[in-house]
């Protein structure tokens, strides 16, 4: 032995004979050359007992990782399986086993909607029309239907935007959001009463308007805090005066008294929600966020209010119909959402999200819709107008509910235009201007969802 002695790997040392089990469960001993050939058989018996955790796999490091957590030493894996390193027998292994990926378990949906909130808020949006045909036999309140009326879009126009601004500052804190609204809903309330003022005449009309800016400013502010057990039980009065009234017909007390009642119970319920708040620490460095963010969302209530407006010129149990379906509205803006979560996770593809979420878009409206329809029948109005003007609403709140403000605004913005001036000009074609602008709305908002939500950026 006068040369030198290979020691690198693979070398001459490799070709000593070593003494082995040939299996783990097997009693034979065999003869093996260790640096010669694998141990295929101890390979897929290790490969089929971790097929389960191998078959997830992205790659061999992953399956090393695996190895290391079993306790794998190096010298196991060269006596046993015959491998060199680690590294070696992971790659085996992965290319022995077929890829698998499991499906995840199934999450809980995170926009499961409030079922009793959303049936609440439908009657809550109605339930103050009742003092209308109650007080109307002191006042004759269809006389004077134009303060009213412009008291309310101003009121409606600007508790959308004031109740956007709420929101937004709800991300500082709940303080901040509660100096919003405590500012704001009585800013509205003298600004819609103002506006209205010119066109009441002075005297008990006056106060009628002052009465629902009121109201309508302060159960503004309840919707927003989620109050809305708080604000029917306010609303009791009148649902007492109403029952009263269908039995025998009750006096000036009552009459007068139990909306007035309603109202006192609503201003005094807002304050108590606002004090809570109000008394809370100021969030740190919290920044008002312009207000031409909010702007969008105000301009869309004013067009939306005459859009509502134009159809109850001629319907008016559909504009109530309408406002009933504003639970649902807002129970299938939350199942849309839902469903286009689980859109996202069933598909793999951009186009095919893009024809899913298509799907559910047309799902949620034509759910929305079908009720309508015997609803329309069962007050006599056409169906069209009324079905056009809600896929018209639907789809806008849809748009704003994903932060899109400005498209909805202002195509509906220009449906209530184009409608209102053919309607006060009495230019051609008339009746048929509402459904037609409504149809081109619909159409217009559609292609802004698809485009918009049909991304699955939008959604993740």
């Amino acid at each position: 032995m006068s040369g030198p002695m290979a020691l690198e790997p693979g070398g001459a040392e490799q070709d000593t004979l070593a003494l082995r089990l040939a299996r783990p469960d097997e009693r034979t001993l065999a003869l093996r050359l260790p640096g010669h050939g694998t141990d295929d058989a101890a390979v897929s018996l290790l490969a089929a007992e971790l097929a389960d955790r191998i078959g997830p796999a992205v790659h061999p490091y992953e399956v090393a990782a695996l190895l290391e957590a079993e306790g794998l030493t190096a010298e196991t894996i060269k006596d046993r399986y015959g491998h060199p390193n680690l590294f070696s027998l992971a790659t085996a292994l992965y290319e022995r086993v077929p890829r698998t990926f499991p499906e995840p378990a199934p999450a809980a949906d995170p926009w499961r909607p409030d079922h009793v909130r959303c049936l609440l808020r439908g009657l809550l949006f109605a339930l103050p029309g009742l003092a209308y045909p109650l007080t109307a036999p002191l006042w004759h309140p269809g006389g004077h239907a134009a303060a009213l009326i412009v008291a309310g879009l101003v009121s409606w126009a600007w508790g959308q935007g004031l109740g956007h601004r709420a929101h937004l500052r709800m991300t500082a804190g709940r303080r901040e959001a509660a100096r919003t609204l405590a500012v704001g809903a009585p800013v509205g309330a003298a600004l819609a009463t103002a506006t209205a003022a010119p066109l009441t005449g002075g005297g008990t009309v006056l106060l009628a308007v002052a009465a629902q800016s009121l109201y309508l400013a302060a159960a503004g502010v309840l919707l927003v805090l989620a109050r809305e057990k708080v604000l029917l039980a306010a609303l009791t009065p009148l649902i007492a005066g109403t029952a009263w009234q269908s039995g025998w017909q009750p006096g000036t007390v009552p009459r007068l008294g139990l909306p007035l009642l309603a109202l006192l119970a609503t201003l005094a319920a807002t304050a108590h929600a606002l004090r809570g708040p109000l008394t809370r620490p100021a969030a740190e460095g919290g920044r008002q966020p312009p207000l031409r963010r909010s702007l969008p969302y105000g301009l869309f209530g004013l067009a939306a209010g005459l859009l509502v407006l134009l159809e109850g010129r001629r319907e008016p149990y559909a504009v109530i119909v309408l406002t009933l379906s504003m639970g649902p509205a807002e129970w299938l803006l939350y199942r849309y959402r839902g469903l286009s979560v689980a859109a996202l996770r069933a598909t793999a593809t951009p186009t095919a999200f893009l024809l899913r979420s298509a799907a559910v878009l047309g799902l949620c409206l034509l759910g929305y819709l079908l009720p309508l329809l015997p609803a329309a029948y069962l007050t006599g109005a056409p169906p069209a107008p009324l079905l056009l003007l809600a896929a018209t609403l639907w789809t806008a709140l849809l748009l704003q509910a994903f932060g899109t403000a400005w498209p909805p605004a202002a195509i509906c913005l220009a449906a209530a235009a184009a409608a209102g001036a053919v309607t006060v000009l009495r230019l051609p074609p008339g009746p048929a201007a509402l459904p037609l602008c409504c149809a081109a709305a619909v159409l217009s908002l559609l292609a802004c969802a698809l485009r918009l939500l049909g991304r699955p950026a939008r959604h993740a």
